[in-house]
């Protein structure tokens, strides 16, 4: 799937979809928002209500011509946002299609363990999660790493909330370069 798209379902954590879009975008990457449902509103796990870029059907109307590295397909986390995207398997195949033709990969919070982790596409890798997941992650063969965001290869993970910058400045850096990630943060850092 050429492209980067981040994931919505109802439950979603708001900080790490919406801190991840801005980031993205302010660095020039073309990112859009996806609801894994057949209209484009999704509601977050605070009840923030967002209309996605693209619903389920028009996402399935992308012609899926293999991926590259700086492709990526991005899962922000919150319950039962990981969960529902983790059980709508449309989504887990577009998912197994798009790792094993090279593109890149981030989650965040629950989703490392819940969306990631019970796919075995990651068995051997090295994750972070949010706190109380991570047996999750070694139970499936995964190693887990408590720092706040992660990049191993061309796959970007992240513990919770609190790195949903860092995350996204991860995510960034992946898809472009460290120096588009760095002249970001200066939009971030006090004069």
């Amino acid at each position: 799937m050429k492209g980067t798209f981040i994931f919505l379902a109802d439950g979603f954590e708001e900080v790490e979809a919406i801190a991840t879009l801005d980031i993205l975008r302010r660095g020039g990457v073309d990112v859009r928002t996806v609801s894994i449902y057949d209209n484009s509103l999704v509601e977050g796990a605070h009840g923030l209500q967002l209309i996605s870029d693209l619903c389920w059907e028009d996402f399935e109307e992308i012609e899926d011509d293999g991926a590259a590295a700086n492709d990526f397909l991005i899962f922000p986390g919150g319950m039962p946002g990981a969960k529902n995207l983790a059980e709508f398997e449309p989504l887990m195949e577009v998912l197994r299609r798009h790792w094993e033709a090279g593109g890149g990969v981030a989650a965040i919070c629950a989703s490392p363990a819940v969306v990631l982790a019970p796919t075995g596409l990651f068995a051997a890798c090295e994750m972070t999660c949010y706190d109380g997941f991570e047996g999750t992650l070694e139970e499936a063969g995964i190693h887990h790493t408590a720092v706040g965001s992660l990049v191993n290869g061309r796959l970007v993970t992240g513990r919770g909330p609190g790195y949903a910058a860092d995350f996204a400045l991860d995510v960034l850096a992946s898809i472009k370069d460290r120096e588009t990630a760095a002249a970001v943060t200066t939009g971030f850092t006090p004069r």
